[in-house]
């Protein structure tokens, strides 16, 4: 029988073996994708924060932070950011609960893919599957910008049992009301439309001057190079050059279907729903309203738009974000018998 002792150097040996086999085995990425040196995201202003790495079942190295304790606040990014977006956020929503701010793959300090026909919806929903999977996450609230408000809302409605609360900025909601003509109708804005034109003809991508044009306030300098970091060259875009090309636009969409049943999900739930957007947002303009009528526990919450802020609003009003969100965590706290 171990000893105490020797029990304690043995766990300690096992864990560290484990790292340092973890680490081994994460030094490449898989055949098909690419990973950003970690020098390009030295002395990042204002995220001070220890990145955490977990690999998924196909080798693929997915970046997340995870500051606090407590149930866990989501924290999801769209196109073409990363964790860095939310850094005003982190500090104040860990003293709520334990803050998980993963990094899609294709972006940020996780792997990504070479060619653009591995970004699907139907892949990134598993690849965040695989996430909340290996983390254990239940009770989430979500916290969805753009991107990240599409495909947590769709992970929300189809896994009910692990989130308990919604915080939706600045995201489409035509695809979950299955609306696809004129924008005075609930279909997708001209703005985005016009963006999607653009976009299917990109052989490059500037995410520094993607996120500066949706931003009402001038950036500094070494903002926007933090923006630009995940991307040393072209070969790593492939994630942010197919994302606007993924948003359904017809029903004829490949995601298209999923969508519009995560909205009827969505219309029968119960659980409270925040919906937080900005006034000076022409892609995603009406979509608030219409999260408001689709998700019927959104209507039970104050209707407020941060002022003189952009589609990027957390880079505008992050501060101001955080308090919102930490009212909201406060005015409705989980209700475990409403999980079940």
């Amino acid at each position: 029988m171990i000893g105490s002792k020797a029990k304690r150097v043995w766990l300690i040996g096992s864990v560290l073996f484990a790292m340092a086999t973890t680490e081994l085995g994460a030094q490449e990425p898989p055949p098909g994708f690419v990973r950003t040196p970690e020098s390009r995201f030295d002395n990042l202003p204002d995220l001070a924060f220890d990145p955490q790495f977990v690999t998924l079942p196909n080798g693929v190295r997915l970046h997340f932070l995870d500051e606090g304790v407590g149930d866990p606040l989501l924290i999801l990014h769209g196109e073409p950011t990363w964790a860095f977006l939310f850094r005003d956020l982190i500090d104040p929503l860990a003293e709520a609960g334990r803050v998980v701010v993963p990094d899609l793959v294709g972006f940020g300090r996780s792997d990504k893919a070479i060619h653009s026909s591995q970004y699907t919806v139907a892949a990134h929903l598993d690849w965040l599957s695989q996430l909340l999977a290996e983390l254990d996450l239940i009770n989430i609230t979500l916290i969805g910008h753009d991107w990240g408000g599409l495909l947590g809302l769709v992970l929300a409605a189809e896994r009910p049992e692990r989130f308990a609360r919604l915080v939706i900025l600045n995201t489409h909601a035509w695809p979950f009301l299955g609306k696809y003509g004129p924008e005075s109708q609930g279909g997708p804005t001209q703005a985005f439309l016009d963006f999607r034109q653009r976009a299917e003809s990109w052989v490059d991508v500037s995410a520094s001057g993607l996120v500066q044009g949706g931003t009402v306030s001038v950036l500094p300098p070494d903002v926007l190079a933090a923006y630009d970091a995940p991307f040393p060259d072209v070969s790593f875009k492939a994630g942010p050059l197919t994302f606007p090309l993924r948003m359904p636009i017809t029903t004829t969409d490949p995601s298209a279907i999923r969508f519009y049943q995560a909205g009827l999900r969505l219309q029968r739930w119960g659980r409270p729903t925040f919906v937080l957007f900005s006034d000076k947002d022409p892609i995603t303009r009406g979509s608030d309203a219409r999260f408001r009528q689709l998700i019927v526990p959104a209507q039970n919450e104050p209707v407020i738009t941060i002022q003189n802020a952009g589609h990027f609003l957390l880079e505008d009003a992050g501060a101001e974000i955080a308090d919102h969100i930490l009212d909201f965590l406060e005015r409705r706290p989980i209700n475990p018998k409403r999980l079940r």
